[in-house]
């Protein structure tokens, strides 16, 4: 028995093998901080855990609609016009565990050999293999700090082909944080719609963790003409401090959301019924604490922009969104460790901040673009200042 050809396409989640490495020195009594994880350190709100219990008690327990309960599609539905002035129906709701489970669903049912997606790098790392699950071709465009870390319009251009079928806008981005302008987003839009075979996947699941006032817009709001060929995702995971939940969801077009629906039915069927019950609460509720935890993520985001920008060979933009960094750190390429060994790479760089200064963070050459890292500061401001001061320390231990 071997594996399959399909699973020999794609490699495990970098930024969970991290996760996972740092939990296991922490069982081993080791003293490390973890800075890889995609996670908020605030709780899930207290109205939406009781939501979720009133649930259970009611009964809720059984299975529902394959992808989604009608009250959460109308809360989806819902939120999509109050957030994005976007009117979507029921039937063009999506409601899957998640949203890589969003994106598994949208590349399988619509991407064949052949088929080519462009990803602009750095990108999420599940991207390019799930493009590569589904059969497709991954064409990576680099955009650079340089460029703020964003996808040019001559840039989209240059790279669609006859054979492109999507292409993937996450704003803001994991893992630069880097957020589109609605000038931006137009620009780009001008571009799509000189080309009506090519979709867009547009990926908002940080829209409501943004800083310095910055105006947030989804592409389909930006640019109406390209709505019927534009996939809306999103979820609960972020903004509502709602990882383990499991709730992701997307707006599109009524034969697409069916084809979805149609491979979800034979994989992983519906959602967590008890999930979809707090998923609504958290769509209808109040909205109010989401500016707080955004402002309390600002300052954690000065904090590590200014202390990494303060290491000499470290460049760190400020990003407008998410909650991550990532800073450049071509200036530390060649140099030697204090062991002796010769940082090479950025893997070999993030490799010598676990060992030597015990930080995890996430080399950039999982997200596509290096020499550079991945820094999440969603954790608290002490935890943080200890991190970076170790980082400095590590930094400035290299000759």
């Amino acid at each position: 028995m071997k594996t399959s050809a399909a699973l020999d396409r794609i490699s495990p989640s970098p930024t969970l093998a991290i996760t996972s490495k740092v939990l296991e020195l922490k069982r081993q009594g080791v003293d490390v901080i973890g800075l890889g994880a995609g996670e908020p350190d605030f709780d899930t709100p207290d109205f939406v855990k009781e939501a979720a219990i009133e649930a259970i008690r009611a009964g809720k327990t059984k299975y529902t609609n394959v992808d989604g309960t009608a009250e959460l599609k109308e809360a989806i539905v819902a939120k999509f016009k109050r957030d994005n002035g976007l009117d979507y129906a029921v039937n063009q709701i999506s409601v899957n565990v998640g949203g890589k489970h969003t994106l598994f669903n949208a590349m399988v049912a619509t991407v064949n050999p052949g088929d080519e997606v462009i990803v602009p790098a750095p990108y999420w790392v599940s991207y390019p293999d799930v493009v590569q699950f589904a059969g497709g071709t991954p064409v990576v465009v680099q955009a650079g700090a340089d460029q703020g870390y964003k996808l040019r319009p001559e840039q989209l251009e240059a790279a669609i082909t006859q054979r492109t079928k999507w292409v993937i806008l996450n704003s803001p981005s994991n893992p630069t944080g880097a957020a589109y302008t609605v000038e931006e987003l137009r620009a780009l839009g001008q571009v799509l719609e000189r080309h009506p075979h090519v979709w867009v996947f547009a990926d908002d699941m940080y829209e409501h963790i943004l800083y310095d006032d910055f105006e947030f817009a989804t592409i389909a709001q930006a640019c109406p003409s390209l709505y019927e060929r534009v996939l809306t995702v999103n979820g609960c995971s972020k903004a509502y401090a709602m990882t383990g939940w499991r709730i992701g969801f997307a707006g599109g077009a009524a034969w697409l959301i069916k084809a979805m629906s149609k491979l979800q039915s034979q994989s992983t069927s519906n959602p967590c019924s008890i999930a979809q019950a707090a998923a609504v609460a958290a769509l209808n509720g109040d909205q109010s604490f989401l500016k707080a935890r955004a402002a309390a993520f600002q300052k954690r985001r000065d904090l590590v922009v200014g202390m990494l920008n303060a290491i000499e060979g470290v460049t760190c933009p400020t990003p407008e969104g998410a909650f991550y960094v990532y800073p450049e750190v071509s200036g530390l390429i060649g140099k030697t460790a204090p062991n002796g060994q010769v940082i090479a790479t950025d893997e070999d760089f993030a490799g010598y901040l676990l060992s030597d200064a015990k930080v995890a963070v996430v080399h950039g050459a999982a997200f596509g673009l290096s020499p550079a890292m991945r820094i999440s500061y969603a954790t608290s401001e002490d935890v943080l200042r200890e991190a970076c001061t170790r980082i400095q320390a590590a930094c400035a231990a290299l000759r």
